[in-house]
């Protein structure tokens, strides 16, 4: 079965051709895919702004298939099935994918199935060479959501610790635009962070010994009180006086901070 994947949830266009008859090849069934990124386009306002994406996975979704189609040599004639995200993400952006997926399964007379955005995630190694055998732990940190997760099996999922309020990608993506960093602030503050002391200041490991649920917004204010007493920061309104080495090691601290709370989080599940 040939399955047409699309994923518009957030700031990403992405869509995948799936044969479940070549899963045991090099490829796992990957038969192609391709991807369109909207970073340059919300770079601009510092971060994603729902409507534009919305308009921009309307421009790219048709563009994109007539790609993907070309590059895996198939027709739309020889799609079996089409998985789109139903969710979680930005409701916009979701439902051009659904539209989308939903109207042209109708057209070719397939069935469209609303796939589940974290478990996505959680599958998505048992396309790799060496999937994980049932059960197993899995932690999930996208842009919006943590998740720690025990599966038992393909749709047996238990959730063992979630986000209560900022996600790690969230609180990465704050703590970015404190320091005067572009979006996107993750791999951002991971650059910065490279020429950094990760120990060079104390930042809190929030609800370490308060079950496995993460809350990150306690992170983001200590961030935004640390630039703020910490001269040549680099953060709002002394960016003129900054200092290098001073900004990397805030990046690295922080970074080193989320990071141990996440892995401490995932040793305590085990």
């Amino acid at each position: 079965m040939k399955v047409l994947g699309l994923e518009t949830s957030c700031d990403e266009t992405g869509l995948a051709i799936f044969d479940s008859e070549q899963i045991n090849s090099d490829n796992q069934g990957l038969v192609g895919q391709v991807l369109y990124s909207q970073i340059e386009l919300h770079a601009l306002y510092g971060g994603v702004v729902p409507e534009l994406a919305s308009r921009d996975h309307i421009r790219k979704l048709v563009p994109l298939l007539n790609e993907l189609l070309e590059q895996c040599d198939m027709k739309k004639s020889e799609i079996d099935a089409i998985a789109y995200t139903k969710g979680p993400g930005l409701i916009g952006a979701l439902m051009t994918g659904a539209l989308f997926g939903r109207s042209l399964a109708y057209g070719l007379d397939i069935p469209a199935i609303g796939i589940h955005h974290m478990e996505g995630h959680l599958l998505a190694p048992l396309m790799g060479a060496n999937p994980p055998a049932f059960p197993f732990v899995s932690l999930l940190v996208s842009g919006g959501h943590t998740l720690l997760i025990a599966a038992h099996g393909v749709g047996q999922y238990e959730i063992l610790g979630e986000s209560i309020d900022d996600a790690a990608g969230e609180c990465f993506d704050k703590a970015a635009k404190m320091l005067g960093l572009p979006y996107p602030g993750g791999p951002n503050i991971a650059k910065l962070a490279e020429a950094g002391n990760p120990d060079a200041y104390a930042l809190p490991r929030p609800m370490l010994h308060r079950g496995l649920d993460f809350s990150f917004s306690g992170m983001k204010t200590a961030v935004h009180n640390l630039i703020k007493d910490t001269p040549c920061s680099g953060g709002s309104g002394n960016g003129a006086d900054s200092d290098p080495q001073i900004r990397a090691d805030i990046a690295a601290s922080f970074q080193h901070a989320v990071v141990d709370t996440l892995v401490k989080k995932m040793c305590q599940s085990t």
